[in-house]
Parts: structure tokens; C-alpha cells; sequence
């Protein structure tokens, strides 16, 4: 695959202060099913991100490309860093989320609530006071490539909170209905989440015990080209940016929609990495993408 010059949907002039016109969409590495779930682990100067269907997550440098990191890695979907550099990751297969120790063996953090299976652990950021925030939609629990077909035993999609001391799971919001991406803003007094069934961004106040109140739709992501709302993330601007139909969709503070990267395949999920967290790397269905910005993104974990 070779690369090529990228194709932007500019909807505000502040598009091309973040992409450039003449940048380029770079294939990095191909022939996986649908991956996901990309991290950049800055001291590895290395990206680790998962194949769903494939059962298996991936690391990969510049030098070495792209290689087997953990398999069977139970449907790997969403990955994070928590504030030790562990690895924190979302099981679809298991509807767990466990943390790599140092030892590279697996502890699980959550796997029920209220004594009952957590449905298919999709995405999952950690706060800067420890807390571990994912979403819990049934994704994993279709008959697709995803999951397994497995009745879901939870009465809703939630969002849920881990206490980073006490291990306590706490279920912060119930009301969705396939609850997807989540991020902070910047000042981590608002929790961002998607709704890839109902097409939108919703917001959350964070309350000083971490729990969420609020909940308002805060900006639609629909067009046209495969995809809904997904992996979603800021940048040190300010921007939030958001994979869904098409690409990936930018948006200001005030959620002003500023264009979209177009995308040739199904983009999911995305993060920044590089030393300068300028390089933008892409999770699009079999192919692994970067993109050099203009604008530096934020590190992505605790």
C-alpha cells in the first residue's frame, strides 16, 4: 500500500491549521480484520492496539514493524495506561478489564456488578487521581466477529468508575444506549461519551467523588461512510476529535463541528504518538494509518 495525500471534509478554515493540505495518509502496517483500541507507550516509542476478531493485540515500532504482543488476547478491544505505565485493556470475549502487570501476567479489575457479568468492557480512560472510567456496551455479546453470542446480563449499557484505591465499581451512568468512546476534557471536570446507536457526544459534570451528573447531547456525528461514534479523544488545543461515519470528525471547545478526515476504510479508534505527539495514528478496519498533524495531541492514560 503506498501512501497518499489526504482527503479533508472542511466545514471551518481552523481544519487546515490542524491538517495540512498536502499531508499524507501513511499505511503502516495491513491485513488484519478490525482493529482498535491504539496506544502509544512513550518510553517503547512504540504503539500496541488490537485485532477484535483477530483475537490478538499488536506492538509496533518504526524499526521492527508490527508483531505479535499477546494472544489469545480474549477480543482485546479498548487499551489504556494507568499513572504506573500498566496497561490497562478491555476484554470482549470475557467482560473483563484486566491490567499487565510487570511480569506480563494479567490481574482482572472488573468482570460484574452487582454479582452479575459486565456485558462486553468496549473503551476506558484513566483520571489523573487514578480512577478507571469504561464503557459497557453489548458489542461483544452479537453474533459477529466482535464477540460471542451471550445473552447480556446487565438490565442497561452503562458507564462505570473504578476506584484506584479500593478497587470499588460504581455504575456513574445507565441511560445509554450503546454507550462507546469516552475522554476528559483537558481540566478533567467534564467526562465526554458517545453513543454509537444514537449518534451522538454526550457531557458529564464530575462531581468531587468521581461520580457523573448532567448528560446533555453535546454534538450529533452523523454523514456519510462506514462508521459511528467511537474511539474519541482531545488534543492539546483543545479539539475534540471523534471517529464516526466516514473519518474522523473534529470539534472546538463549543463543539463546532470543524470538518472531517476522511478515511478509505472503517476508522474506529485513533491516538497520538511520536516524540512530538504529532503523529497520528489511525485504527481503520485492516489497516493501521498515520497521519502527521500540525496540532499535538495528549498522551493517552493515567
Amino acid at each position: 500500500m503506498q501512501r497518499q495525500r489526504i482527503e479533508l471534509d472542511v466545514r471551518d478554515e481552523r481544519l487546515t491549521a490542524i491538517f495540512a493540505a498536502d499531508a499524507l495518509l501513511e499505511p503502516l502496517t495491513s491485513g488484519y480484520q478490525f482493529l482498535e483500541g491504539p496506544l502509544w507507550l512513550p518510553s517503547q516509542h512504540a504503539l500496541i492496539f488490537s485485532d477484535i476478531p483477530g483475537d490478538t493485540m499488536y506492538r509496533w515500532d518504526e524499526a521492527n514493524d508490527a508483531a505479535i504482543y499477546r494472544r489469545p488476547s480474549r477480543k482485546a478491544n479498548g487499551n489504556t495506561c494507568d499513572q504506573q505505565g500498566r496497561i490497562l485493556t478491555c476484554e470482549h470475549a470475557t467482560g473483563r478489564v484486566v491490567r499487565q502487570e510487570g511480569d506480563g501476567s494479567l490481574t482482572v479489575l472488573a468482570s460484574h456488578y452487582d454479582g452479575l457479568e459486565l456485558n462486553s468492557p468496549n473503551d476506558i480512560v484513566v483520571r489523573s487521581d487514578g480512577a478507571i472510567y469504561f464503557t459497557d456496551p453489548t458489542f461483544g455479546r452479537r453474533p459477529t466477529r466482535a464477540g460471542a453470542l451471550l445473552p447480556p446480563h446487565q438490565p442497561c449499557q452503562g458507564v462505570y468508575r473504578l476506584d484506584g484505591e479500593t478497587g470499588a465499581l460504581t455504575r456513574v451512568a445507565d441511560d445509554f444506549d450503546q454507550p462507546n468512546g469516552l475522554c476528559f476534557a483537558p481540566d478533567e471536570r467534564r467526562l465526554f461519551v458517545n453513543d454509537s446507536s444514537r449518534g451522538h457526544i454526550r457531557v458529564y459534570d464530575v462531581a468531587e467523588d468521581g461520580g457523573l451528573t448532567g448528560g446533555a447531547v453535546w454534538a450529533e456525528v452523523r454523514g456519510e461512510g462506514r462508521g459511528l461514534p467511537d474511539g474519541m479523544k482531545f488534543d492539546a488545543a483543545g479539539n475534540l476529535y471523534c471517529a464516526g461515519p466516514g473519518g474522523i470528525y473534529v470539534f472546538d471547545e463549543r463543539a463546532a463541528w470543524l470538518g472531517t478526515l476522511r478515511m478509505p476504510e472503517h476508522a474506529a479508534n485513533f491516538c497520538w504518538g511520536g516524540d512530538d505527539l504529532c503523529d497520528l495514528f489511525i485504527c481503520a478496519s485492516t489497516t493501521l494509518y498515520r497521519v502527521r498533524v500540525q496540532t499535538s495531541g495528549r498522551l493517552t492514560g493515567g
